[in-house]
Protein backbone atom coordinates (compact mmCIF):
# COMPACT_ATOMS: atom_id res chain seq x y z
CA UNK A 1 0.00 0.00 0.00
CA UNK A 2 1.16 3.42 -0.78
CA UNK A 3 2.20 5.96 1.90
CA UNK A 4 -1.60 7.66 3.58
CA UNK A 5 -1.81 11.42 2.55
CA UNK A 6 -5.67 11.64 3.98
CA UNK A 7 -8.10 9.91 5.88
CA UNK A 8 -11.68 10.47 5.46
CA UNK A 9 -14.24 9.06 8.08
CA UNK A 10 -18.07 9.06 6.61
CA UNK A 11 -20.00 9.11 9.70
CA UNK A 12 -23.36 7.77 8.29
CA UNK A 13 -22.23 5.55 6.19
CA UNK A 14 -19.86 3.70 8.93
CA UNK A 15 -16.67 3.98 6.10
CA UNK A 16 -13.04 5.01 6.60
CA UNK A 17 -11.28 5.19 2.87
CA UNK A 18 -7.55 6.32 2.65
CA UNK A 19 -5.96 8.62 -0.33
CA UNK A 20 -2.59 8.85 -1.59
CA UNK A 21 -0.96 12.24 -2.05
CA UNK A 22 -2.48 11.60 -6.06
CA UNK A 23 -6.03 11.89 -4.03
CA UNK A 24 -6.18 8.21 -5.52
CA UNK A 25 -8.59 5.98 -3.04
CA UNK A 26 -6.33 3.44 -1.88
CA UNK A 27 -8.37 1.67 0.87
CA UNK A 28 -11.62 1.49 2.01
CA UNK A 29 -12.74 -0.20 5.68
CA UNK A 30 -16.03 -0.53 7.30
CA UNK A 31 -16.03 0.98 10.55
CA UNK A 32 -17.78 1.28 13.62
CA UNK A 33 -18.15 5.12 14.26
CA UNK A 34 -19.19 6.59 17.64
CA UNK A 35 -22.15 6.70 19.59
CA UNK A 36 -25.58 8.97 21.18
CA UNK A 37 -23.55 8.99 24.55
CA UNK A 38 -19.76 9.86 22.96
CA UNK A 39 -20.08 11.22 19.78
CA UNK A 40 -16.83 10.82 17.09
CA UNK A 41 -15.42 14.48 16.44
CA UNK A 42 -16.66 16.63 13.54
CA UNK A 43 -14.04 18.79 10.66
CA UNK A 44 -10.51 17.74 10.54
CA UNK A 45 -7.95 16.58 13.32
CA UNK A 46 -4.65 14.82 12.39
CA UNK A 47 -2.95 11.55 12.83
CA UNK A 48 -1.12 12.41 16.30
CA UNK A 49 0.39 8.79 16.63
CA UNK A 50 0.86 4.79 15.88
CA UNK A 51 1.08 2.30 18.41
CA UNK A 52 1.22 -1.62 18.01
CA UNK A 53 0.18 -3.43 21.18
CA UNK A 54 -1.21 -0.21 23.37
CA UNK A 55 -1.98 -0.45 26.50
CA UNK A 56 -5.48 0.72 27.40
CA UNK A 57 -5.89 3.81 30.20
CA UNK A 58 -9.56 4.07 31.56
CA UNK A 59 -10.37 7.17 32.77
CA UNK A 60 -13.48 7.22 34.98
CA UNK A 61 -14.47 10.04 33.79
CA UNK A 62 -15.26 8.60 30.68
CA UNK A 63 -18.17 6.84 32.81
CA UNK A 64 -18.64 4.23 30.38
CA UNK A 65 -21.88 1.98 31.16
CA UNK A 66 -20.70 -1.23 31.00
CA UNK A 67 -17.71 0.19 33.20
CA UNK A 68 -18.13 0.12 37.06
CA UNK A 69 -15.13 1.25 38.22
CA UNK A 70 -14.25 5.02 39.65
CA UNK A 71 -11.14 4.77 39.84
CA UNK A 72 -8.52 4.74 36.42
CA UNK A 73 -6.65 1.10 35.47
CA UNK A 74 -4.69 -0.68 32.84
CA UNK A 75 -5.71 -2.94 30.20
CA UNK A 76 -2.46 -4.59 29.18
CA UNK A 77 -1.56 -5.23 25.62
CA UNK A 78 -3.17 -7.71 23.38
CA UNK A 79 -5.90 -8.78 20.80
CA UNK A 80 -8.49 -8.78 23.23
CA UNK A 81 -8.32 -4.96 24.79
CA UNK A 82 -10.68 -2.53 24.47
CA UNK A 83 -8.97 -0.93 21.90
CA UNK A 84 -7.39 -3.90 20.48
CA UNK A 85 -3.86 -4.75 19.19
CA UNK A 86 -3.27 -1.41 17.14
CA UNK A 87 -3.96 2.01 17.82
CA UNK A 88 -3.82 5.62 15.92
CA UNK A 89 -3.98 8.78 18.19
CA UNK A 90 -5.84 11.38 17.00
CA UNK A 91 -5.10 15.30 17.74
CA UNK A 92 -8.74 14.93 19.39
CA UNK A 93 -7.65 14.10 22.93
CA UNK A 94 -8.56 10.75 23.57
CA UNK A 95 -9.99 9.82 20.36
CA UNK A 96 -8.18 7.21 17.63
CA UNK A 97 -8.76 4.83 15.17
CA UNK A 98 -8.16 1.47 16.77
CA UNK A 99 -9.06 -2.27 16.99
CA UNK A 100 -11.06 -4.87 18.17
CA UNK A 101 -11.16 -8.49 19.83
CA UNK A 102 -14.66 -8.51 18.02
CA UNK A 103 -14.28 -8.19 14.38
CA UNK A 104 -17.99 -9.31 13.54
CA UNK A 105 -19.44 -6.51 15.28
CA UNK A 106 -17.76 -4.27 13.15
CA UNK A 107 -20.53 -2.00 11.83
CA UNK A 108 -23.10 -3.57 13.72
CA UNK A 109 -22.35 -1.64 17.44
CA UNK A 110 -21.49 1.48 18.42
CA UNK A 111 -18.13 2.89 19.65
CA UNK A 112 -17.16 4.97 22.69
CA UNK A 113 -16.47 7.96 20.01
CA UNK A 114 -13.39 6.68 18.22
CA UNK A 115 -12.93 4.58 15.19
CA UNK A 116 -13.01 0.82 15.43
CA UNK A 117 -11.60 -1.16 12.68
CA UNK A 118 -10.56 -4.99 12.44
CA UNK A 119 -7.50 -5.57 14.18
CA UNK A 120 -6.16 -6.54 10.52
CA UNK A 121 -7.13 -3.61 8.93
CA UNK A 122 -6.16 -0.93 12.12
CA UNK A 123 -2.54 -2.48 11.85
CA UNK A 124 -2.33 -1.70 7.43
CA UNK A 125 -3.81 1.31 8.02
CA UNK A 126 -1.20 2.63 10.87
CA UNK A 127 1.90 1.04 9.14
CA UNK A 128 1.46 3.27 6.26
CA UNK A 129 -0.13 6.78 7.69
CA UNK A 130 2.52 9.44 9.56
CA UNK A 131 2.26 11.35 12.19
CA UNK A 132 -0.04 14.89 11.20
CA UNK A 133 -2.15 13.05 7.90
CA UNK A 134 -5.19 14.86 8.05
CA UNK A 135 -8.43 12.74 8.45
CA UNK A 136 -11.61 14.48 8.01
CA UNK A 137 -14.98 13.39 9.43
CA UNK A 138 -17.74 13.63 6.88
CA UNK A 139 -20.95 14.12 8.50
CA UNK A 140 -23.65 14.49 5.83
CA UNK A 141 -24.31 11.75 3.30
CA UNK A 142 -23.86 14.32 0.42
CA UNK A 143 -20.02 15.58 1.78
CA UNK A 144 -17.85 14.97 -0.50
CA UNK A 145 -13.59 14.56 -0.38
CA UNK A 146 -13.45 17.33 -3.09
CA UNK A 147 -15.89 19.16 -1.05
CA UNK A 148 -14.23 18.82 1.92
CA UNK A 149 -11.15 19.77 0.06
CA UNK A 150 -12.01 23.30 -0.83
CA UNK A 151 -12.05 21.47 -4.97
CA UNK A 152 -14.76 22.52 -7.25
CA UNK A 153 -17.67 19.64 -7.78
CA UNK A 154 -17.29 18.12 -11.23
CA UNK A 155 -19.70 19.62 -13.93
CA UNK A 156 -22.32 17.56 -15.06
CA UNK A 157 -23.13 17.74 -19.02
CA UNK A 158 -26.50 19.21 -20.28
CA UNK A 159 -28.09 18.26 -23.17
Amino acid sequence: MPRIARLEIDKKSGTLKAFDGSDRQVAFYPASIGSPDRPTPSGTVKVASTNDKPTYHYNPDYKFDSVKSRKPFDVKPGPNNPVGAYWIGLSAQSYGIHGTAEPDRITKSASHGCIRLTNWDVRTLGENVKRGTPVVFLDAPTESSSKRQGKPAAKRASN
